[in-house]
C-alpha cells in the first residue's frame, strides 16, 4: 500500500512539473501574472512558471503588424478626397515595462487596432482640413511627418512605434476627377502651343538670320568683285599710258607726228564698235571737218589730262 501512495505522489509530482514548463515561440513574449496581478514576462524558448498559481495572461508579438486603411476626409474648400494607405507598426522594443504597457492598455487586439485607425485617420483628417483639394496630391510626404508626429506620442504610451505610414492611394469623387483632368488637358495644350509658338519663332528667326548672312555674303563677293573689276581697269589703263607713251617717245625719235597714235586709237575705237555693239547702225561723221573736230576733242583732253598729272 505504501508503495502505491508513492508512486501516486511522483507521477503528481511529475504532472505538476510537466504543467509549470512553458514554451514560448520566438517573436513572441509571454506575460504571467499571479492571482490576476503581473507578475513577470517570459522571454522565448522553454520557461517554468509555478504550476495553478502563475498564469499566462498574453502573448505579446514583438513583430512587424501591419494593418490597411480606407478613409474619407474634407479639405477646406468642401472637397472628398479618399484614401487608401498602408499601416506599418509595432512594439517599441523589448523591455519589460514596454511589454507590460502593451499587455494591459488594452482590453483586446482588437480594442488596440480600433484607437490606432481613429487615431491615425483623426491626424490625416485634421490636416487636409487645412488644405485646398489641389494641394492634396502633392503633399502624400506631408501628411505621413504630420501623422507620426501627432501620433508618436501616444503609440509610445501604449508601448508601439509607427514605423511607416504608406498612402496608396488619394482620389476625389467623380466631378473632380473629370474637372482635374480637363485642367491637366487644357495645360498641355496650352504648353504645346506655347511650344510650338517658340519653335516657329526659332525657325524665322534663323531664316532670317541665313537670309541676312547670304545677303551679307552676296554684298562682300560683290565689293570684291568691284575692286577687282575696278583694279583691273585701273591696271589696264595704266598699261594703255605706258604703252602710248613708250609709243610717243618712238615717233618723236623718229621724227613723227605724235597724232598719229591719236588717229590710231580712233580708227580702232569705230572698229570695236562695229564689232562688239550690239547695235544694227553706227553713226559717223566721216568729213574730214568731222576728223579734224575729233582729233581736236581728243588733244584737249589729252592735254587736260597732263595739267592734272602735273
Amino acid at each position: 500500500m505504501s508503495t502505491f501512495i508513492q508512486y501516486w505522489w511522483l507521477l503528481a509530482l511529475l504532472i505538476i512539473i510537466f504543467t509549470g514548463l512553458v514554451t514560448v515561440n520566438q517573436g513572441t513574449i509571454a506575460v504571467i501574472t499571479l492571482f490576476g496581478k503581473y507578475r513577470r514576462i517570459l522571454r522565448p524558448g522553454l520557461n517554468f512558471k509555478i504550476p495553478v498559481l502563475e498564469q499566462v495572461y498574453k502573448t505579446v508579438s514583438i513583430q512587424n503588424r501591419s494593418v490597411e486603411l480606407e478613409f474619407q476626409a474634407v479639405t477646406v474648400d468642401q472637397a472628398n478626397v479618399y484614401f487608401k494607405s498602408m499601416l506599418l507598426y509595432s512594439v517599441i522594443n523589448q523591455e519589460e515595462e514596454t511589454i507590460k504597457n502593451v499587455a494591459f492598455k488594452f482590453i483586446s487586439d482588437k480594442d488596440l487596432m480600433q484607437a490606432l485607425i481613429r487615431t491615425v485617420e483623426g491626424s490625416i483628417r485634421a490636416f487636409v482640413a487645412t488644405k485646398r483639394q489641389a494641394e492634396i496630391l502633392l503633399l502624400r510626404r506631408e501628411i505621413v511627418e504630420f501623422v507620426k508626429q501627432q501620433i508618436d506620442h501616444s503609440l509610445e504610451d501604449w508601448g508601439y512605434h509607427l514605423q511607416d505610414l504608406q498612402i496608396n492611394d488619394i482620389t476625389f469623387d467623380k466631378a473632380i476627377m473629370e474637372s482635374m483632368s480637363k485642367v491637366v488637358a487644357s495645360n498641355n495644350l496650352k504648353a504645346a502651343a506655347e511650344n510650338e509658338g517658340q519653335a516657329l519663332l526659332i525657325t524665322k528667326t534663323k531664316g532670317a538670320e541665313a537670309e541676312g548672312n547670304a545677303i551679307k555674303i552676296a554684298a562682300e563677293a560683290e565689293r570684291e568683285a568691284a575692286k577687282l573689276r575696278g583694279q583691273g581697269v585701273a591696271l589696264f589703263r595704266e598699261e594703255v599710258a605706258k604703252g602710248m607713251s613708250q609709243a610717243a617717245e618712238q615717233m618723236k625719235q623718229a621724227n613723227l607726228d605724235t597724232n598719229v597714235i591719236l588717229f590710231s586709237m580712233w580708227t580702232e575705237a569705230i572698229k570695236n564698235f562695229a564689232e562688239v555693239s550690239k547695235g544694227n547702225i553706227i553713226f559717223l561723221d566721216g568729213s574730214p571737218e568731222g576728223m579734224e573736230n575729233n582729233m581736236r576733242q581728243i588733244m584737249a583732253m589729252m592735254r587736260m589730262k597732263d595739267q592734272q598729272n602735273a
